[in-house]
């Protein structure tokens, strides 16, 4: 009697892995080059592709791209608010940021949703400054944007005593204090030079000084000597607010790194492997 071939499904070669990132514009990201460095430097079969998607389009994309192989998203403007309203689970940081910026297609059908952005944050200030102890002194956030509320809830996790926030619209910086607590005390934006004194770290969660955008017009003479400066903006990668907080003596940390860390999960659970962020990932994405 001869062997019959097994032509079963199970015999066949796993599809390779697709990832990549949407959002309204897209051709901004830095994604892509990020991902595909990992993925050539690892020699790992899988594909990261840009994808702009218009809001209006975005919950029929996320029901097809599963179906095309895709194992996950990152998730960019405008849609990390929309996309927790379609996920089917959401992690507690997700929730509690209220943006999510990467996604994971379950094997069971399911889009799992988190924010990966705080932890970005944090992993990258330690990278830079090993010595950085957030618990020693207060913390200072210029903004209240998505990325000011990743920012406020790392930082709390990690343990500031006090937490300053200020936003050239009060009401969001009041509306963050509401949810996360007693730790926060709000500063009107006319006062926000005042609130850096004694601060040990200090964050501009803004886009202010980013190429095209407004300049960040804080006063900085009350910045500490030996405080953390770090800015999300990393175009350029040395704003105006990190040369005068590092000519005033602090330890300056630019922005990308919180960029490149923040991906760092979504490609290992994609792709099966953590990636290093290291200097030849910052050469490879600037």
């Amino acid at each position: 009697m001869t062997d019959v071939q097994d032509t079963s499904t199970e015999s066949l070669p796993s599809q390779t892995p697709l990832a990549g990132v949407i959002g309204w514009p897209i051709s901004q990201s830095r994604s892509p080059r990020l991902h595909g460095h990992w993925l050539s430097r690892y020699d790992l079969p899988g594909h990261y592709i840009p994808m702009p998607v218009r809001p209006e389009d975005l919950l029929e994309v996320l029901q097809t791209l599963p179906k095309l192989g895709f194992v996950g998203l990152n998730v960019t403007i405008p849609h990390k608010e929309a996309v927790l309203q379609l996920a089917d689970v959401v992690t507690d940081r997700a929730s509690l940021i209220g943006a999510a910026n990467t996604l994971i297609f379950r094997d069971d059908g399911k889009i799992h949703a988190d924010n990966t952005d705080g932890y970005g944050f944090i992993a990258n200030l330690v990278q830079n400054t090993p010595d950085w102890q957030p618990e020693r002194g207060a913390a200072a956030v210029i903004g209240a944007g998505g990325a000011a509320r990743a920012v406020v809830a790392s930082l709390l996790e990690r343990g500031v005593p006090e937490l300053r926030i200020t936003n050239r619209t009060r009401l969001r910086a009041d509306q963050i204090k509401a949810e996360f607590g007693a730790k926060l005390v709000v500063y009107d934006w006319a006062q926000a030079g005042n609130m850096l004194e004694g601060a040990t770290t200090v964050v501009n969660a803004t886009s202010m000084g980013m190429v095209g955008k407004p300049p960040l017009r804080v006063p900085l003479d009350a910045l500490s000597p030996g405080a953390v400066a770090t800015d999300l903006v990393y175009t350029p990668l040395m704003t105006d607010f990190l040369t005068e907080a590092q000519a005033r003596g602090c330890h300056i940390v630019d922005g990308l790194g919180m960029l490149l860390h923040q991906a760092a999960p979504g490609f290992e659970r994609w792709f099966g492997r953590r990636p290093e962020v290291d200097a030849a990932l910052r050469q490879a994405v600037l």
